[in-house]
């Protein structure tokens, strides 16, 4: 992996050291740090370009050529990355990162000779990448023998036997060896067929090959259930006609090189950091343009790591007529409200409206959108539909109902409100979200309050450690007059979200119900330092938490209509 970011606090000193103070007046330490400040922020432009400036000062400082690497292949530049990866080559710097380059671009040129020459130590990337690559690389050199022993030899490995025999079934395929591949992954019930989305279309493709469309239809189903998103519809339908699907998982051997990034990539996601994934989803990418779950994974890590324009722009990269068009535009908008652009997010959204509207994710992506822009209404409607769209026993219909109860809610139309928190309980009863919220919303309308108590004690069981839960607790006991028992539940919640504005005002409130004053006074100033100025829809009211501090809770209940608390003694 590249390391030049888990060395860079030595490096400072490491270049003083290496270029002397005239260096360092010109200019390298501080295009090092502008560097190193831009790799933090996931930067890579700016990375690159410091880290360009930077070389050309010091251009045998291994860490600001491997950072260089990494910036310009985070970027999908890997020929801009292969001038540097081929100076450290030369050089015989170990570095993953270089390696991963280099093994691409011969990957890219085809030069499947020069891939099986590389030094197997020195050019190391992983056991599995390099095992894989090599037998790819036979395969481009027809030496198909070899390949496969090749394959079976990654097989052996421990960990690797997954990977290395699913390759096997995509080569195999790749030279018309349809039932050979088809044996691989129907062994052990289907299981490798099963192991990965990819996998399970593979298999379809090969089953379609060979003339078995019905069964193909059979392993589609029970690969992925009967919610189908377009690209699986289409592949359905496709299938149903009659129609002989084309093997295109991995056609090439350069195509199956671009299987071994992607794999381990995908493998890697969301158990490594993204900045790591990253560059396999980028050589993956690389080598095959076509291959759209790669860009796909680009740019949902890129949306991770806070590269919005970066994601956008990846995920506008998948044609229109893809089968994966609409994944990408999900993804698009994603990002661009994660952007803070809702708008546009909501174009994005309602286009895909219009051309997939049969899709349930993309109905509940636009309420989720819209219930967040506080377009309640608008929510209610994309929410109707996405239920409408869904199966009686669908394991997120009880999220929808949940949603659209909030909106209810908001909306002041409690009766529906109510009866979509009960539905989802229905088919959830100890969801821990519905029951705090429904629960919560009874004692603000001093409605059944011991069921609602009820409710909320079975969510804290439920999620302990769940601040805005446990705040919910101890909220209502204070609402039910319980003071002393609201106490420790209150200081639990703001042991578990200390900078939340809303807890410690209530933390405040229930302070004083008993009395003890000047610690009530220090959490409601407190909840004023932790109120964000420009949220103009924060739940909590820094005026009336002013108030508070200036005349007292009681006071301001008393303001307000509300009825006086029964206060313990005074301790100021």
């Amino acid at each position: 992996m590249p390391v030049s970011y888990l060395r860079s606090l030595t490096c400072a000193a490491a270049l003083l050291l290496t270029t002397g103070p005239m260096a360092v007046a010109d200019g390298l330490a501080g295009a090092y740090l502008a560097g190193r400040a831009a790799t933090y922020d996931s930067d890579f432009a700016a990375s690159a370009k410091y880290y360009t400036r930077a070389l050309v000062r010091d251009p045998q400082n291994v860490t600001l050529m491997e950072n260089l690497v990494y910036a310009q292949l985070a970027l999908g530049n890997v020929k801009s990355a292969l001038p540097v990866a081929q100076r450290m080559w030369e050089a015989g710097v170990r570095s993953q990162v270089a390696n991963i380059v280099m093994a691409g671009n011969l990957a890219l040129e085809e030069d499947y000779a020069g891939l099986l020459a590389r030094d197997a130590q020195q050019f190391e990337i992983s056991p599995l990448v390099d095992g894989l690559l090599d037998a790819w690389a036979y395969m481009g050199n027809g030496a198909v023998s070899d390949a496969l022993t090749q394959f079976d030899a990654v097989a052996g490995q421990d960990g690797l036997r997954f990977f290395a025999l699913y390759h096997k079934a995509l080569a195999l395929a790749s030279v018309g060896d349809y039932e050979g591949a088809e044996e691989l992954l129907a062994a052990n019930e289907g299981q490798l067929g099963r192991s990965s989305r990819r996998a399970a279309i593979a298999r379809v493709q090969i089953l379609s090959q060979l003339g078995r469309n019905e069964q193909a239809l059979e392993v589609l189903v029970d690969s992925f259930g009967a919610g189908f998103d377009p690209a699986l519809t289409d592949l359905a339908d496709r299938l149903a006609t009659g129609e002989t699907l084309a093997f295109s998982i991995a056609p090439t051997p350069r195509d199956g090189m671009a299987e071994v990034f992607f794999s381990l990539g995908q493998a890697l996601s969301g158990e490594a950091a993204s900045d790591y994934v990253l560059m396999y989803a980028r050589m993956a990418a690389t080598l095959s343009p076509a291959h759209v779950d790669a860009i796909l994974l680009s740019a949902g890590l890129l949306d991770q790591m806070g590269r919005y324009e970066l994601s956008i722009a990846t995920y506008k990269k998948v044609p229109r007529d893809h089968s994966d068009f609409h994944a990408a535009e999900l993804g698009r908008a994603e990002a661009l409200r994660r952007s803070a652009n809702p708008q546009a997010a909501q174009e994005v959204l309602e286009q895909l409206v219009r051309d997939f509207p049969q899709h349930i994710a993309v109905h509940i992506d636009l309420g989720d959108l819209m219930r967040q822009q506080e377009d309640y209404a608008g929510a209610v409607a994309a929410y109707n539909r996405a239920l409408d769209l869904s199966e009686e026993d669908a394991p997120n219909r009880w999220f929808l109902l949940y949603a659209r109860g909030i909106c209810h809610e908001r909306l002041q139309e409690w009766d529906a409100a109510e009866a979509d928190f009960r539905a989802a309980l229905e088919i959830d009863p100890d969801q821990p979200q519905v029951l705090n919220y429904l629960g919560y919303s009874l004692v603000e309308r001093q409605e059944k309050l011991d069921e609602a108590l009820a409710m909320i004690e079975r969510a804290v069981a439920a999620r302990p450690d769940s601040g805005y839960i446990v705040d919910s607790l101890g909220w209502v006991l204070y609402r039910l007059g319980d003071y002393a028992a609201a106490v420790g539940h209150m200081e639990r919640a703001v042991e578990l979200m200390p900078v939340d504005p809303v807890v410690n005002d209530h933390l405040g409130d229930v302070y004083w119900a008993v009395g003890r004053k000047l610690e009530a006074e220090f959490q409601w100033k407190r909840a004023l330092s932790f109120v964000d100025p420009e949220d103009t829809n924060a739940e909590a009211d820094p005026e009336r938490i002013r108030r508070k501090l200036e005349v007292g809770l009681d006071v301001v209940l008393a303001e307000e209509g509300a009825a006086p608390l029964q206060v313990a003694n005074d301790d100021s």
